[in-house]
């Protein structure tokens, strides 16, 4: 089962709780990143032994649109634009939720927050998350030949 499919939460009420979790943990410089006049995701800054370390974190929103798109067997008219709207609630929420458990576990001594979130160190000059540039080199990924 799909968590938050059919959430009602307003995708602006999920990216403001994201902001709020980020910035009581040290988050600084929030960014909001706009792909075709919709909301693609979050960068922020964390300062780590004094250097600002950047991250974004995506919310591919287009590809939660396309998931639940697939699951519909009849499409009538407005559907559609109504799954669209509810994959950017559901994805947003998503995140939304991922954070909260990641700062819990942060707030437990569980993990640190670089620990937590290394996967989407950005570098902007190759315009790629540290796990975009690992996946690229093939980075302790099998050899599917």
């Amino acid at each position: 089962m799909i968590k938050n499919y059919t959430s009602e939460v307003p995708a602006a009420k999920s990216i403001a709780h994201i902001e709020h979790r980020l910035v009581e943990h040290g988050a600084n410089n929030i960014l909001k990143i706009y792909e075709e006049k919709r909301l693609a995701g979050i960068s922020f800054t964390v300062t780590v032994s004094g250097s600002d370390i950047p991250f974004r974190l995506p919310a591919r929103i287009d590809r939660v649109g396309k998931r639940l798109l697939s699951t519909v067997k009849k499409m009538h008219k407005g559907t559609e634009q109504r799954i669209l709207e509810q994959a950017e609630r559901t994805g947003w929420k998503l995140l939304s939720d991922w954070v909260d458990i990641q700062m819990s576990l942060i707030e437990l001594d569980q993990v640190e927050l670089m620990e937590v979130f290394m996967p989407y160190i950005y570098n902007h000059k190759k315009e790629q998350s540290l796990f975009e540039q690992m996946k690229s080199i093939g980075f302790m990924l099998e050899d599917k030949r």
